[in-house]
């Protein structure tokens, strides 16, 4: 595996105010728990850490959430309304008949109501299961039908386009909660509005406890129906921890978090982390926009920006310089997620936000951050990081009596494992055991990614395990040769994957978007393979590449490259339901 050849001592972060170094070596999830309040009558809920504690203490004042409207539109909520807000739509559902476990599902734009309701929703103990707004009628269905759904919060314009006309697929769904309508349609079609107008706006939290199940998010596979992913209260014991360590989070922090809360980012990261530290979260309606986006950096003096790889490369094709059209100031630590973050966004960071961009990983599964470049610590460009305080991670190998056992070497690859047992891991797939039970050896979660470790404990992404290529007898990771391409000044996004080839098992082939001002021709890609060669030898360099306006892309902004093969090879697509219109 090539590793990148930058100076390391460009990439140097400046140890951060507060030096978690002693309690980073001396930490424990106990300690931990200590954070945290607690329900008044005993357990432990979610939304009485985030809001709550805070509405009912010095915090009630501070502004929770300042919402951003597409339209110019903004509002403040401090904890104090939110608290009152929140209680209000627990209200509604207990007056619904609404209760424990119950799943609420959420269909819409970051409206504040969508905030609102989900802090409603773990208060009434039931379960917040969020959608993304630009998912098709498909995907929605699927989900809601596959979670059990007995709530759909929307708004009218997306009930009308995307789920009436398939409300008899729905068999146990109770009611529709419509955001914008001003009155009821049916006994089953509600107004919001009236609803929350005529609800309390004070709840006591019933019992709660830790392991009651909180949220679930739907991550899609290759095949087949999407996997309902189970969280518990406790998770909240992660997200509190990342926040500090990962995320750098102190009060007077000014947060963003990009991803939509149909996501679990956008809902571990975007809802739940900023509120647990009595941050303010900001929130913006609107669609990315390069222009926009660095405005709401400025204007709201963002401090810690979290956002993902596909939004920085779409900021990388624009040929700007940020630092002088826009005041930055404010801005401290950028931290990345989704996919794996290419050396070259890294180095960008560098030089035209005048500090680097830090990657983390984790998963639907895990609930929360695993593994992050922390900011008072070394940047190795492409790198993953560290494992967080309290999570234990290795590289695993199968024997060959089926067993699994740790790789002790360096830079040796296996399957990244996390050791059970760190609070934010998923407690089940809904409905189905035993897929459940395949992702656990032992002690250890397998989490699919390929992965190596070097002599700093530091982890490098390789791929997914269903991604690798065999060329050759020489085994490669598509991200290393993605990155690669992307170090070329005219590339914009590239894709990789194998292609079957009767003389060399799989030879490596390249789908690559350009950046403006670049136009696909056969000079061209000669250029990039030859330049791919150089950097990575001709066994791992593309011997293929194909130009393509737009890659392949879920809406969370993921290269699909099972779907980039699929279409290579003339097989079935597999599930596309999460795939970017």
């Amino acid at each position: 595996m090539k590793k990148i050849k930058k100076k390391q001592e460009d990439f140097l972060v400046k140890p951060n105010l507060i030096d978690y170094t002693q309690e980073y070596n001396e930490f424990s999830w106990a300690e931990v728990e200590e954070q945290f309040e607690g329900l008044p009558g005993g357990g432990f809920n979610i939304a009485h850490e985030a809001i709550d504690r805070h509405a009912n203490g010095l915090l009630a004042s501070k502004t929770a959430l300042v919402w951003l409207g597409e339209n110019g539109e903004r509002k403040e909520f401090s904890f104090s309304q939110m608290k009152k807000e929140s209680a209000r739509f627990a209200n509604v559902l207990q007056r619904l008949g609404l209760g424990e476990e119950d799943r609420i599902f959420t269909l819409c734009s970051r409206l504040p109501e969508l905030y609102i309701s989900a802090i409603g929703t773990l208060k009434n103990r039931s379960v917040l299961c969020p959608l993304f707004s630009q998912f098709g009628p498909e995907p929605i269905i699927q989900r809601m039908r596959r979670g059990d759904a007995k709530v759909l919060l929307t708004t009218q314009r997306l009930f009308e386009k995307k789920v009436r006309s398939l409300l008899d697929q729905l068999p146990q769904l109770q009611y529709v909660l419509l955001v914008d309508a001003a009155e009821d349609e049916s006994d089953m079609i509600r107004s919001l509005p009236a609803l929350m107008q005529k609800a309390s706006d004070s709840f006591e939290i019933p019992f709660t406890d830790a392991e009651d199940m909180s949220v679930l998010h739907f991550t899609s596979g290759t095949t087949g129906m999407p996997k309902g992913v189970v969280h518990v209260h406790k998770a909240a014991y992660t997200h509190w921890s990342s926040g500090r360590y990962a995320l750098d989070l102190h009060p007077d922090d000014i947060y963003w978090c990009t991803a939509d809360p149909g996501w679990v980012t956008g809902t571990s990261y975007g809802i739940i982390t900023p509120w647990l530290h009595g941050v303010t979260n900001i929130v913006n309606e609107a669609e990315f926009d390069a222009d926009r986006w660095y405005r709401v950096l400025q204007d709201e003096k963002v401090t810690v920006w979290y956002t993902a790889p596909t939004a920085i490369r779409r900021l990388m094709r624009i040929e700007s310089e940020p630092t002088q059209e826009y005041d930055l100031s404010s801005l401290r630590l950028i931290q990345s997620v989704g996919e794996p973050l290419n050396p070259e966004a890294v180095i960008w960071g560098v030089e035209k936000l005048k500090m680097p961009i830090h990657d983390n990983w984790w998963q639907t599964e895990t609930g929360g951050i695993m593994i992050a470049n922390l900011l008072s610590q070394e940047i190795y460009p492409g790198s993953m990081g560290r494992p967080l305080p309290g999570i234990e991670a290795s590289i695993i190998q199968q024997n060959d009596d089926g067993t699994y056992s740790e790789v002790s070497e360096f830079a040796k690859e296996g399957e990244l494992a996390i050791k059970t047992g760190w609070p934010s891991m998923f407690r089940a797939f809904l409905h189905d055991k035993e897929r459940y039970e395949k992702s656990f050896t032992g002690e250890w979660y397998l989490s699919g990614d390929l992965a190596y470790k070097d002599k700093n404990g530091y982890f490098w992404f390789v791929g997914r395990s269903d991604d690798i290529i065999k060329t050759s007898g020489h085994m490669v990771g598509p991200f290393e040769v993605e990155s690669t391409l992307m170090e070329h000044p005219a590339v914009a996004e590239a894709g990789v994957i194998g292609k079957p080839d009767p003389l060399i098992g799989q030879l490596v082939k390249a789908f690559v978007s350009l950046k403006g001002g670049f136009e696909p021709s056969e000079e061209l890609q000669r250029e990039l393979i030859g330049f791919c060669r150089k950097k990575l030898g001709t066994a791992v360099a593309p011997k293929e590449i194909e130009f393509q306006q737009n890659l392949p892309k879920t809406r969370s902004g993921k290269i699909m490259r099972r779907l980039l093969k699929a279409r290579e090879m003339g097989l079935p697509e597999g599930d596309i339901s999460t795939l970017e219109d």
